[in-house]
């Protein structure tokens, strides 16, 4: 029987994501053993990548324009399975958004992980997994109540 092999990475910051980081992965265990059942689980703690990661599990995307830390409009996404959605603080109010040089935690704005939490009510979600990694805030989430 041919061994058999899960892979459940999470990104390696700042130059894999998580299923890219499982591909990787895999093919060097296939090259050592080309006749291993591997399974790729990218996985995520709640920071960025953690609705690539739901939607790698056979979530729906849902697209959505929210407001970004410093006020400008984002496309970002969350994810949807029936009654559950996934939504990231990261991908409408994360640290990612800005450069180096813009950072600003005293003005930056949770809001559009509200609008995020919104967007999912609107697409029929009544359970939010809400991952709060990478925020580029400090407002408490003030901004997210807000919207």
């Amino acid at each position: 029987m041919p061994d058999r092999i899960l892979i459940a990475p999470d990104k390696f910051k700042g130059s894999l994501t998580a299923p890219e980081v499982a591909e990787a992965v895999a093919a060097g265990v296939l090259r050592r053993s080309p006749d291993a059942r591997v399974c790729r689980t990218p996985v995520a703690d709640g920071g960025d990548g953690t609705v690539r990661a739901a939607l790698t599990g056979g979530y729906r995307q849902v697209p959505v324009r929210a407001t970004g830390p410093l006020g400008d409009p984002v496309d970002t996404e969350i994810a949807v399975d029936g009654d559950t959605a996934v939504v990231e603080l990261a991908t409408a109010s994360g640290l990612a958004l800005l450069d180096a040089d813009d950072l600003a935690p005293l003005a930056a704005s949770s809001e559009g992980t509200g609008e995020l939490i919104a967007a999912a009510l609107d697409a029929g979600a009544r359970r939010i997994l809400l991952g709060v990694g990478g925020s580029a805030s400090t407002d408490g989430g003030a901004g997210m109540l807000v919207a």
